[in-house]
C-alpha cells in the first residue's frame, strides 16, 4: 500500500478530522510545503526520523531543529539522523513523506512541545507532495506520544 493510502486508511478507520492535500509541487521541505501552503515554516509539522536501538521518529515544528544531545539524554542512548534507506526501510515511507502516523510498533514517536503554539499544523501524509491539516490536540490524541522538549532554532 502506497504511504498516503496508508495514512488515509489510518485517518477513515480512526474517525481522525484531517484534510489532506496533493500538491503539484514537492512538500519535501518545511520550507517548499510552507511556500506552497501560504503559511509559516513554523507551521509544517516535519517527521524526523533518528536511528538508536530503534527508530525514533520527532514531529517538530518546521522552524526547529532536533538538539541530538538532549534527545540522546530523553531516550537514554546515542542516536543519530537516519539516512534515507534505513527511514523507508523502518517507517516505510520515504524522505520528506514521513507522517507523524501511522507507523509500525518498534517506531517509538514523540511530539517536540514547538507544536503547541498553533491549533493546527500542516505535516507529511505518507508521499513527499502530499501533506495534511491537522488539530495538534488531535495529533496528541492519536499518537499518544510522549511530548518532549528537543527544540533548538
Amino acid at each position: 500500500m502506497k504511504g498516503i493510502d496508508r495514512v488515509k486508511h489510518f485517518i477513515d478507520e480512526k474517525g481522525i478530522n484531517a484534510e489532506i492535500v496533493v500538491l503539484d509541487s514537492s512538500t519535501k521541505t518545511s520550507k517548499l510545503a510552507a511556500e506552497a501552503l501560504g503559511c509559516t515554516v513554523a507551521q509544517i509539522a516535519k517527521s524526523i526520523v533518528f536511528k538508536g536501538s530503534r527508530p525514533i521518529v520527532v514531529v517538530i515544528s518546521g522552524d526547529k531543529k532536533v538538539d541530538l544531545n538532549t534527545l540522546s539524554n530523553i531516550v537514554n542512548e546515542r542516536v543519530e539522523m537516519a539516512d534515507p534507506e534505513y527511514i523507508q526501510a523502518n517507517t516505510g515511507y520515504v524522505i520528506g513523506g514521513v507522517p507523524p502516523f501511522p507507523h509500525n510498533p518498534q517506531v517509538k514517536i514523540y511530539l517536540d512541545v514547538s507544536l503547541f503554539r498553533w491549533s493546527e499544523v500542516w505535516a507529511a501524509a505518507g508521499e513527499p507532495n502530499a501533506v495534511m491539516k491537522i488539530k495538534v490536540s488531535d495529533l496528541q490524541s492519536t499518537i499518544c506520544a510522549e511530548i518532549i522538549n528537543v527544540s533548538k532554532h
